[in-house]
């Protein structure tokens, strides 16, 4: 009988789509799909480890109904793997390419170990639409800026989506699987965990529905729809994408159907998926994006980088006084995500207003969204800390108090997460007290907190600090 393959499975939960699957089933071989708690599983976030769990235990029941299993091993990933392949005498492991730096540097590690001992070891797209590398300047180089990437590939046919098998050549015998259950991958939620978990879509087939009804009901709308985070206006569509579910290139080409059926929102959708391509072109072509300042001249700007202070303290546990600020942290600790214009409000606020270091944000990010991804985080914060990039110019100062007058005219968003002076507030904000930790000592009966930093001071602050460091006065 032909060796197995060992197929890795990491941020590519799914049959639909999927390159390396497609391909595996061709050769014919019994193929044994794997996921591994490796040591880039063990260093996410408390938020995003949970979702991870719960994609797993849907991709394991669908791989169940197509006669397959999903084996499950902890360890770090060359180890494991070198394990496997010696216990089911597996001749190859394939997976789907990575591009943040530590997955990267996980990769390369097993890709050398397991070549040296004669064992095949390939990658394969389907993350992206487009290859990092496949995108060039005119010059050769890669692109700094979204508005010359975006034309350079909207012209770009990334084919068509591929089929889900329908079944996979089983080995002889099975190895043997850890428990998911014993990973206790909510554990670091605590008592968040039973909250949010009312507000995921897990699975393959949750995420194509969510794209249809998207299609069907939203995208129309969705150019000015999205920026309100008082209505339901956007796809949701990223807490799939991160974890694979779906791929970029079966929401692209719904978003190209729905844009030849004449629907509007349509062009501006395909944009938002490709600032995503974006965010991961200028990853893998500068991975300093993730931990560094983009822009060196940055380095010695004066932000503040105690996670601890006063400051700080009340932006992670929303309570810095501005209502979309306060309104956005706190959606994110009830429903594991937080609204796109709400997100940019968030880190104006705290890197302008409160001159804190982006880096802080960013990593409360990663450990609080379910729909954490580690190319969109990084450019994101970069993005409006000004430090990045396609930054938004340093002068841009997002003002909290008008932002929300524009996107929330109603105060429907604040309603629904600020509980306080609210005689009947809403189940959504109330939860927002049960999700967080006790330590924290909050009370939904307590008086809204006075501002930390007003508006207009926060931006004079800003401006100051911005014109130190270009030397002006």
């Amino acid at each position: 009988m032909t060796a197995p393959i060992l197929l890795w499975f990491r941020r590519d939960l799914r049959l639909c789509d999927h390159p390396m699957l497609a391909e595996a089933v061709e050769t014919g071989a019994p193929l044994i799909p794997v996921f591994l708690h490796d040591e880039v599983v063990e260093g996410q976030g408390a938020a995003p480890r949970f979702r991870l769990g719960l994609s797993v235990e849907s991709f394991a029941k669908d791989l169940d109904a197509i006669g397959s299993k999903l084996v499950l091993r902890r360890g770090r990933a060359l180890g494991a793997l070198r394990e496997l392949a010696q216990q089911t005498g597996a001749r190859a492991v394939w997976w789907s390419r990575a591009y943040d730096p530590d997955a990267r540097a996980r990769d390369e590690e097993v890709m050398a170990g397991l070549d040296a001992e004669g064992i095949e070891t390939r990658d394969f797209e389907g993350h992206l639409l487009f290859e990092p590398e496949s995108v060039e300047t005119q010059t050769g180089g890669f692109y700094k800026v979204y508005t010359p990437y975006w034309k350079a590939v909207r012209g770009r046919d990334p084919g068509a989506p591929l089929p889900a098998p329908a079944k996979l050549p089983a080995p002889e015998s099975w190895p043997e699987s850890a428990r998911l259950a014993d990973w206790q991958m909510a554990r670091d939620m605590r008592r968040g965990a039973e909250i949010v978990a009312r507000h995921v879509t897990v699975g393959e087939r949750a995420a194509r529905a969510r794209l249809d009804r998207f299609v069907a009901e939203r995208i129309e709308d969705y150019a000015v729809a999205r920026d309100r985070p008082d209505i339901d206006g956007t796809s949701g569509l990223s807490e799939n994408l991160t974890y694979g579910e779906i791929s970029p290139r079966a929401c692209y080409a719904a978003g190209l159907a729905a844009r030849d059926d004449g629907k509007d929102g349509a062009g501006d959708f395909l944009k938002e998926l490709v600032w995503r391509e974006f965010a991961y072109h200028l990853l893998h072509h500068t991975p300093r994006l993730a931990s560094r300042n983009w822009r060196a001249e940055w380095d010695g700007f004066s932000w503040s980088e105690d996670g601890e202070s006063d400051a700080a303290t009340a932006w992670k546990r929303g309570r810095t006084g501005m209502q979309f600020v306060d309104a956005a942290m706190r959606e994110m600790y009830v429903t594991g995500r937080m609204h796109n214009r709400a997100r940019m409000i968030v880190g104006s606020y705290l890197t302008k207003h409160l001159l804190t270091h982006w880096k802080i944000g960013q990593d409360w990010f990663a450990d609080c969204l379910i729909d954490w991804d580690p190319a969109s985080n990084a450019l994101g914060w970069q993005w409006i800390a000004g430090s990045g990039p396609d930054a938004t110019p340093y002068f841009r100062v997002f003002n909290p108090e008008t932002q929300l007058s524009k996107f929330d005219p109603e105060g429907a968003y604040r309603t629904a997460w600020i509980a306080e002076g609210q005689a009947d507030p809403p189940e959504t904000a109330r939860d927002y007290f049960r999700a967080v930790p006790q330590s924290w000592g909050l009370d939904p009966d307590a008086a809204y907190p006075e501002p930390v930093v007003t508006a207009a001071e926060g931006r004079e602050r800003a401006l100051a600090a911005y014109g130190e460091l270009r030397g002006r006065p």
